[in-house]
């Protein structure tokens, strides 16, 4: 799960990128680029990845991802066709400076801010009208939506205030082989030393090195993963909170309650009872 840099190129009658991604499914492709990206999901549900912060998405998911910073889409199976809006361009597509000029001050905070990732619960941005305009519109309209999502006051940062988006080759290598070994093994028992080999490095290093690199714990890493699949499962089936929690790697069903709670705010009888609402 090597983040591999994505190259960007802008298209012959605009000065950044806009596209509509359709697929039967979105793969995992831990990927980085210079450029922002705002992407709205209008189809499809799954786990998104922004740098350490690991949560499900849906229908009217809005993110805005910095440069630089590592992120991915994974479509849960079995759900039919997967589609997002998604535009990308850089802080200058308008011109050197633009956005320092003080009218703008707002957009050039959001864009700052943008560097741990930011979630808005609903298209703030309005990126359904914009898919259908004429080219100078849509420039126009990118740099209306880029101002009303600086004035909301519902944004979220994603990442965590230490993630450290830019890796070198060999921490990179690391943190894929740990990141991919928690991802296969999670409903199972995990020791720190079968962390350790995967990362080729010392049980005493490799806690250190992963929450300095990536601003997670491992600990915390692995309960987002194993309560965003059990939060699927709860969605999805009407099968008992025990089994569930035994699946996603939670022999312990107390243990399992504390650390649902901890990160969804709700137990996960609630949570059901919530969705299904």
């Amino acid at each position: 799960m090597r983040a591999i840099f994505e190259h960007i190129e802008a298209t012959t009658q605009l000065s950044w990128k806009l596209y509509v991604r359709q697929a039967s499914h979105f793969d995992f492709a831990w990927h980085f680029h210079p450029e922002f990206e705002l992407t709205l999901i209008t189809r499809g549900t799954g786990t998104r990845f922004v740098g350490d912060c690991v949560e499900e998405y849906g229908p009217g998911d809005l993110t805005l991802i910095g440069p630089e910073l590592p992120h991915t889409y994974l479509s849960n199976p079995d759900h039919g066709e997967q589609e997002a809006i998604v535009v990308q361009f850089r802080r200058d597509f308008l011109g050197p400076g633009f956005f320092d000029r003080p009218e703008f001050a707002g957009v050039a905070a959001l864009l700052e801010r943008s560097a741990r990732g930011l979630s808005f619960p609903r298209d703030v941005a309005g990126m359904r009208e914009l898919v259908a305009m004429p080219p100078p519109e849509q420039t126009l309209a990118l740099l209306g939506a880029l101002v009303r999502l600086s004035r909301s006051a519902e944004a979220r940062p994603l990442a965590g205030e230490q993630h450290i988006p830019s890796l070198n080759g060999a921490a990179r290598d690391r943190i894929d082989a740990i990141v991919r070994l928690l991802h296969d093994e999670y409903a199972g028992p995990i020791t720190l030393e079968a962390v350790a080999r995967a990362a080729h490095m010392a049980p005493a290093s490799v806690s250190r090195f992963f929450r300095r690199t990536t601003g997670a714990t491992i600990t915390g890493y692995l309960n987002m993963l194993r309560v965003n699949a059990a939060c699927r499962l709860l969605r999805e089936t009407d099968r008992r909170v025990s089994g569930i929690a035994a699946d996603c790697g939670y022999p312990n069903l107390s243990n399992f309650n504390r650390r649902f709670r901890e990160l969804k705010g709700m137990s996960p009888s609630e949570y059901r009872a919530h969705w299904q609402e």
